[in-house]
């Protein structure tokens, strides 16, 4: 009897041995499944439209006097449509943001080594824990942020602000802000494979601080010095931490290859 030759199931290639082919048939999978993340919460988003739009509406109903309505202008029958919609993606990417950032890592992984890979849960929850804080922090100071804006212009001026124009603000304001507070997260990454180190970074520090106030400055929505310094500073602090950040994990790094030489040694 001829013997069975039992079925074997093709090895998942490495990084290094993937073709262009390959890389874009898995890069649009981790596309799609994120696009799809984003579309489920977008339901959700949807259906929860009225609080959600009080919450932004918080900050312009804050930064004008008491007794004034806050409510948002429509010059098209179909703002509100409109406007619904893109709340309703932003908040929904918001809800699916940790699939997302999975997916990103996923797409990662296959050119790290074993042992990087167990970075993936503190990599996905520091990311959506620092853009929502970034976020967070837009939120709080755009109401002074508006009051500036305002009062900038002198006392002759009265703003009508239309739905389009303040929600656009508002969420590329909170957008901005998040992906700014990435920043530790990327120079954390950057260390780990091996691009910089602590020591350059902290070296570099003078030129960091002036690079980050610059950008800041002109790359921020609103470009007042309210929103300037709430952003700067923190991601001042937030370059130390990444520095702080890098050394302890390259030295529990270098101290697991110490034990693992001792063992082989041994």
């Amino acid at each position: 009897m001829a013997p069975r030759l039992r079925a074997r199931r093709p090895a998942v290639p490495h990084a290094d041995g993937m073709t262009l082919v390959q890389h874009l048939g898995e890069l649009r999978r981790r596309l799609i499944v994120s696009l799809v993340a984003t579309a489920l919460g977008a339901v959700v988003a949807f259906a929860l439209y009225e609080p959600i739009l009080g919450v932004l509406l918080r900050p312009y109903c804050d930064a004008i006097p008491r007794g004034h309505s806050c409510a948002l202008l429509a010059t098209s029958l179909l703002d509100g449509l409109n406007l619904r919609f893109k709340v309703s993606i932003y908040a929904g990417f918001a809800l699916a943001s940790p699939v997302v950032f999975w997916q990103v890592w996923r797409f990662v992984t296959p050119g790290l080594k074993g042992s990087e890979k167990r970075y993936a849960v503190p990599f996905i929850a520091s990311s959506v824990v620092l853009f929502g804080s970034g976020s967070t922090v837009a939120y709080l100071v755009l109401h002074r942020a508006l009051r500036f804006l305002q009062a900038i212009g002198g006392p002759h001026l009265r703003f009508f602000y239309t739905a389009p124009n303040y929600l656009s603000f508002v969420l590329a304001m909170m957008a901005a802000f998040g992906v700014a507070f990435e920043l530790p997260l990327i120079l954390v990454a950057l260390q780990l494979v091996g691009v910089v180190t602590p020591s350059q970074l902290a070296a570099w520090r003078r030129w960091a601080i002036v690079g980050i106030f610059a950008g800041v400055a002109l790359f921020i929505p609103s470009g007042d010095p309210v929103s300037l310094f709430a952003l700067a500073l923190p991601m001042t602090l937030l370059y130390e931490a990444a520095i702080l950040t890098g050394r302890l994990v390259l030295r529990s790094r270098r101290r697991r290859a110490d034990r693992s030489t001792v063992t082989t040694d041994g």
